[in-house]
């Protein structure tokens, strides 16, 4: 039978409190939990059972099991592995005796339950990991609501890219050119994902004023850098997206955090600022073609003599991709403003991560980092600004085109083909926009000193 939740004052919106089902066969035990969790606004079932639970379960949504081991015809181990199988985002608690170890851990193998919480309880460590629970569930759902967001637009992504695929089947007569143009569509494909990820990943910084494009711009950097360093093609795309979701993690974090560098930290923020990379990790350790990626989100705070976080790892222990993140994230944060308090011109930065090779960083990564960031300069040299007015098909864009707000419109290394070129030309038009992008050292009417794509 459910226990009311306290009501909202009139006037106020409404939100709906979490479901807690106590599953017990002893009712002095169910007394003693439903009074415990009455005070913290929880709406209470409760079962005696096994299999009453289950009926509870199949009749409204429950968010977190907590079930007794030892109870007649279906034990809690049997019980959770039910509902993990059946009910899988509902949180799964186990309350057991010492005598209870080898069932524990068939409860830990067979029902995935979250903790399991010896008897008799401590009233304070029951609320608070029922609190823990509860609100990493809440971040799990709203993670895959996000994700489920940015596959809805990788899928609009891979539909378009379909449609022009056709185009190219319709003419494509030899078997050879039919072959082509399928490595082509996984190349595509793969640039659709990548494009969904980027995003996603300007989707988090509109949480925070200015740092818009930090992390493409840290991903191009580290995967420019991977490449310098030998990674192969599978490596340097791990680095680039690990560079692109780094700071998944920080998604949970109020917005007094997200609004000041993190030298400006209390001593509670630092502590829940690293946290944020095992956060990460566990964020993406769902989608199977990111496991790679996950690891290196986890590890990107590590340092090179031992003394970073989550776990301390040192030297060759850090993977390479994630000793690569780590520099380029420091760096841009040092040229922007966001890692320190005051924003660092080029030299100064480089000569800041010079002083940390060996406590904070792998001297041969930052070599080949600060030797990209020359190259990259050299690079942006010659490349040149061009209105869309002067748009040719050929044409790569050099530098991603934003809109003023930051959203990606296109990727840099995007060829402009005509039909594109037209629309963005009628954009302009209707919208009464200058509509400007640097693309890769052609003739262009003037060159452009330094990276520039606006759009209103």
């Amino acid at each position: 039978m459910a226990e009311p939740a306290p009501t909202a004052p009139r006037g106020t919106a409404t939100v709906t409190p979490p479901t807690v089902l106590l599953v017990d066969d002893e009712p002095s035990v169910l007394s003693a939990l439903r009074r415990l969790f009455r005070s913290q606004g929880y709406r209470i079932e409760q079962a005696t059972s096994g299999a009453e639970a289950l009926l509870v379960l199949a009749m409204q949504p429950i968010d977190l099991v907590i079930s007794d081991m030892r109870m007649p015809e279906m034990d809690g181990a049997t019980l959770l592995a039910q509902v993990r199988q059946n009910y899988p985002t509902a949180v799964r608690i186990l309350l057991t005796g010492y005598a209870d170890i080898s069932a524990t851990i068939a409860a830990i193998n067979q029902g995935a339950i979250h903790r399991y919480i010896a008897k008799p309880w401590d009233d304070q460590e029951m609320l608070l990991v029922v609190s823990e629970a509860l609100r990493r569930r809440e971040l799990e759902l709203e993670n895959a609501r996000l994700l489920s967001i940015t596959q809805a637009q990788n899928d609009a992504l891979a539909a378009l890219n379909q449609s022009l695929e056709e185009r190219v089947n319709e003419r494509t007569q030899a078997l050879a050119a039919s072959n082509r143009d399928l490595a082509q569509a996984h190349r595509d494909i793969e640039a659709q994902f990548t494009l969904a990820v980027t995003v996603f990943s300007g989707l988090l910084e509109m949480r925070q004023d200015g740092i818009a494009g930090h992390a493409r711009r840290v991903a191009e950097l580290a995967q420019r850098t991977a490449a310098r360093l030998g990674l192969d093609a599978a490596g340097q795309r791990d680095v680039q997206l690990a560079a692109l979701l780094h700071d998944i993690g920080k998604i949970g974090f109020p917005d007094a955090m997200l609004g000041k560098p993190v030298s400006k930290f209390t001593t509670d923020e630092v502590t829940r600022y690293q946290r944020h990379p095992a956060d990460g990790e566990a964020a993406l350790m769902p989608l199977v073609k990111l496991q790679g990626v996950a690891v290196l989100v986890r590890q990107h705070h590590e340092r090179f003599d031992g003394r970073g976080f989550p776990d301390g790892l040192r030297g060759p222990g850090i993977l390479l991709g994630a000793r690569i993140l780590a520099v380029a994230s420091d760096y841009d944060g040092l040229i922007s403003g966001n890692l320190a308090e005051r924003v660092y011109p080029t030299d100064a930065a480089k000569a800041a991560l010079r002083e940390a090779v060996n406590s904070r960083y792998d001297p041969q990564v930052v070599e080949a980092l600060l030797a990209e960031v020359d190259a990259m300069a050299a690079t942006a040299r010659a490349d040149v600004e061009v209105d869309v007015s002067n748009l040719r098909p050929g044409m790569k864009l050099a530098a991603d085109l934003l809109t003023a707000k930051g959203v990606v419109l296109l990727p840099a290394g995007h060829v402009f083909q005509a039909a594109l070129i037209a629309k963005l030309r009628d954009l302009a038009e209707r919208q009464n926009i200058t509509l400007t992008m640097r693309v890769v050292g052609v003739s262009a009417p003037k060159p452009a000193p330094a990276a520039r794509a606006v759009a209103a």
